[in-house]
């Protein structure tokens, strides 16, 4: 199972089943793993997440509509990082940009036991992801034209 089909529920049934942290990194590596590489010209710095001690990129495509589906690309050059990066997109891709704006990656983060096992620079860094990924979703509604009638 890849990234791109790995859904949010299958991860977080995953880490149900392992029993210590040691574990559950190697799962967060491997799903990493599985993200697909983004190009050169993808890894620029307007795809880059500012405020991530590793370098990570996000890139945002919007679908049409008035409430358009988004989905995300992204890629760190850390392996943890990356499989982070991972457990995002697995949250946030492919819904409708009010429900990525509505939902709340933090509480799952809290909710897998991140916060008490990630080091602050990662933990500001997941922080700095969810924040870029919400702000695109907030930008993709603003951007759609009103509907007329």
């Amino acid at each position: 199972m890849t990234a791109t089909t790995m859904t949010i529920d299958d991860i977080t049934e995953a880490f149900a089943l392992l029993d210590d942290w040691e574990e559950r990194y190697r799962y967060v590596i491997e799903i990493g793993r599985s993200l697909p590489t983004l190009t050169a010209e993808q890894r620029n710095e307007t795809n880059r997440v500012k405020g991530c001690a590793s370098n990570v990129w996000l890139v945002t495509h919007v679908g049409p509509g008035a409430d358009p589906v988004v989905t995300f690309e992204g890629e760190s050059d850390a392996h943890i990082v990356k499989g982070l990066v991972a457990v995002t997109l697995a949250f946030y891709s492919g819904k409708t940009a009010s429900r990525i704006v509505a939902e709340d990656a933090f509480e799952l983060f809290r909710t897998l036991g991140f916060e008490q096992h990630l080091t602050p620079q990662r933990s500001n860094g997941v922080r700095s992801m969810i924040e870029r990924i919400r702000r695109d979703a907030r930008a993709a509604l603003a951007a759609q034209p009103a509907s007329g009638g």
